[in-house]
């Protein structure tokens, strides 16, 4: 299994749109697209107005083909652009990949 951690630093007073749309919208459309979010937080110093969510794949090739049809989806396309009428909402985005360790299992 693949994990990617997804780090967005969300631009000032765009959070709970962004929150809003993966609420109402995103999370939905990834598990149409076979990508589960197994967990999601915002940061703890609300003065860094990050979002972090972990998505689950089975490898890179399967997270690259996935992606690439949720991007395309015209649900999504419009999800996108009705929620940026008044300007983007995520100043950057960050993905770091991870994998289990075999030293360790989580009970």
């Amino acid at each position: 299994m693949l994990y990617e951690l997804r780090i967005y630093y969300i631009l000032p007073g765009k959070m709970k749109i962004i929150q809003d749309r993966f609420r109402d919208h995103v999370i939905q459309l990834f598990m149409n697209h076979n990508m589960k979010i197994t967990h999601f937080w915002e940061d703890s110093d609300d003065g860094n107005n990050r979002l972090y969510y972990v998505v689950e794949h089975e490898n890179m090739e399967m997270r690259n083909l996935n992606y690439d049809r949720f991007r395309n989806d015209p649900v999504w396309i419009e999800v996108k652009r009705v929620s940026e009428l008044d300007g983007a909402l995520i100043e950057k985005q960050e993905s770091i990949f991870m994998k289990d360790v075999s030293f360790f299992k989580n009970k």
